[in-house]
């Protein structure tokens, strides 16, 4: 799909090049669509190599808290709760700790970690199915809530953000966290209605209460507060929690004696690894997409979406974030062009710069989860999987539409 996707960019590009210079006298704007391709992928090299330092930083720390035994103190934590909601999955069975380990790692951003540990879980789950080319309602809740749930400590989408420019890269760190429970919630809401499962269950009403009590207490708080004073506190509270998120992680390491430079290190050179094999993705998708905004093709269908809201008498400013949000359910890279390009040309610290941000972490990739997880173990019948995936993404986005306008409105 991606592939056809990309593609078209350019056809279309050529196709609006072509219009622009027949029927409106601009036969420049082929210059302009050739050198729209040499700067995005120099901007697409430059922001890449600036990530490194950061992911090294990052990966290191992770690695600490990972040996340090984060994960399986939130995994443990988590079990009474997944218990409840896979009950399918028989008490002491491999598929309930993978699960676990899974959510747990995607929550700290240990991508390299989740997804092994996510096929694991498909794999296991695959040994309780009775129909093997068919998806069991525990696997499709599974990949639901992996495909809805995008990691809590976004620290790449920070990094592009200091890469180009933010006043204070971590602004939407909250909101962030806000839209992607909304997005989870509904993911998890709509599959459960659809199976038929009881969520009254004192363990499952328990956790989602607290949860819904933590996020509902945030939107109380933040609402009360004028802009610039949500902005700031907003900020505040992201960077603290920030700042004790790496103490835990140390001081987890050190309690296990885990060699903690030895370990960082380790985990840097796996983050030197991760930034260097972003450039290709990223160099791609902006090249793609600065044809298409230099020969004009993009504005015309922003202007015409942002004419149609106008008619509504709605405010326009989100229309400009609307491209991540459309390709964030096909690519993970894309979207990620599509968001470092938003706040190339509007401004990192811009409303629909800091939308297209919130939209990046409001959700994962559904169609690469759905294809990946679900192809590892042969399924061929999804049933509703995608249905409900794609319910959880139109949750993110409105959820990241709406607190973007609470915070930064």
């Amino acid at each position: 799909m991606l592939n056809w996707i990309w593609a078209a960019f350019f056809f279309v590009a050529f196709a609006a090049a072509i219009v622009q210079a027949a029927f409106f006298g601009r036969p420049d704007v082929f210059r302009d669509v050739v050198a729209a391709l040499f700067d995005s992928s120099k901007t697409g090299f430059e922001i890449a190599l600036g990530l490194t330092g950061i992911m090294c930083l990052w990966l290191g720390l992770m690695r600490i808290g990972e040996k340090g035994g984060v994960v399986e103190a939130i995994a443990r934590a988590f079990r009474p709760l997944f218990r409840r909601l896979f009950p399918g999955i028989p008490d002491g069975h491999p598929a309930g700790g993978a699960i676990v380990m899974n959510l747990s790692a995607n929550a700290l951003g240990l991508d390299n970690a989740a997804t092994p540990l996510g096929l694991k879980a498909m794999r296991e789950l695959q040994t309780l199915n009775r129909e093997p080319d068919r998806a069991t309602d525990e696997m499709i809740l599974f990949m639901v809530i992996n495909a809805s749930s995008v990691t809590v400590l976004p620290m790449t989408i920070f990094t592009f953000r200091a890469q180009l420019g933010a006043a204070d890269p971590t602004d939407v760190f909250v909101p962030i966290l806000i839209a992607t429970y909304c997005s989870t919630m509904c993911g998890l809401l709509v599959t459960a209605a659809v199976q038929k499962l009881n969520l009254w269950n004192r363990a499952v009403v328990g956790w989602l209460g607290l949860l819904s009590a933590a996020v509902g207490g945030l939107v109380w708080y933040f609402a009360r507060l004028d802009p610039e004073a949500t902005s700031r506190q907003s900020a505040l509270l992201a960077n603290v929690l920030l700042l004790g998120v790496v103490v835990l992680f140390l001081v987890a390491g050190a309690r296990r004696k885990v060699p903690l430079y030895e370990t960082f290190v380790e985990g840097a050179k796996e983050g030197f690894q991760v930034a260097i094999g972003i450039v290709p993705y990223l160099v791609a998708i902006l090249v793609a997409v600065g044809a298409l905004r230099a020969s004009g093709a993009l504005e015309a269908l922003l202007g015409a979406i942002r004419a149609g809201v106008s008619q509504l008498a709605l405010d326009t400013r989100w229309v400009d974030a609307l491209p991540t949000a459309l390709i964030k359910p096909l690519s993970g890279s894309g979207a990620r062009g599509l968001m470092v390009e938003t706040m190339k040309v509007f401004g990192a610290d811009s409303f629909a710069g800091r939308l297209a941000c919130v939209i990046q972490g409001s959700t994962e990739t559904t169609f690469y989860v759905l294809a990946v997880y679900f192809g590892s173990v042969g399924i061929r019948k999804t049933r509703h999987a995608l249905a409900c995936g794609l319910a959880a993404d139109g949750a993110g986005v409105v959820a990241a539409i709406l607190v973007c306008y609470l915070f930064f409105g």
